[in-house]
């Protein structure tokens, strides 16, 4: 049996990772800028089989390397609290990044937009922070089977972040008008979305739970 904290913890890290500007929501939000909602949703289909990937990995056991590993794991931490930090200075700085500045891109067929969403998910550096650094600090043996746990508390992320982005992919293009035409609420989106990174950071580099064997 999952527990309740455990599924609501892993549910708001997921809501905070997939508000915070990255690889995948630049893809998205770019795609479906130039080639429509219909691009943009079937690049959503291949991000969503990159967290399967993701899932299949952790469920498997490859976070019980790290539970021999401590050293390793620290790495990864420190090393995924450092890449946050990074995105979250970009967020911030002066003429940084708004979440909705699209690029252009050419127009692409189904497969490979499937393909770029799989190939952009699989090398994103904050999906692989979930997956074997924050999902495996809910995980407690005492409540049951890890890999059943783990198998559940993917779901819920994967669910989380393919309910935010699809609603994104379909709002994207009105979003993006709305922020050109009104620096203010750019400035103010990029300010929240840079301290949501910093704090993820910063819990991600002092939590000090360890991941526990599958």
């Amino acid at each position: 049996m999952i527990e309740t904290a455990a599924v609501v913890g892993v549910g708001a890290a997921a809501l905070g990772m997939v508000l915070t500007p990255g690889p995948n929501m630049m893809y998205l939000v770019s795609r479906t800028v130039s080639q429509g909602r219909r691009a943009g949703l079937i690049s959503l289909a291949g991000v969503a089989a990159g967290f399967a990937v993701y899932l299949a990995a952790a469920t498997a056991g490859i976070t019980a390397v790290f539970a021999v590993i401590p050293g390793l794991y620290l790495a990864l931490k420190l090393a995924g609290a450092a890449y946050l930090l990074w995105l979250a200075w970009r967020a911030v700085r002066p003429g940084g990044d708004p979440l909705f500045a699209a690029r252009t891109l050419p127009a692409d067929p189904a497969r490979r937009l499937f393909g770029m969403g799989l190939l952009t998910n699989l090398l994103n550096p904050k999906i692989a922070i979930m997956y074997m650094a924050l999902i495996p600090q809910f995980v407690s043996p005492a409540a049951g089977s890890v890999w059943a746990q783990s198998l559940a508390l993917g779901a819920v992320q994967i669910a989380v972040a393919l309910t935010v982005n699809g609603l994104i992919v379909l709002g994207a293009g009105t979003v993006a008008e709305f922020l050109t035409h009104r620096p203010l609420w750019a400035r103010a989106q990029r300010w929240v979305m840079g301290t949501a990174l910093g704090a993820i950071a910063m819990l991600l580099a002092t939590d000090r739970a360890r991941p526990v064997p599958a």
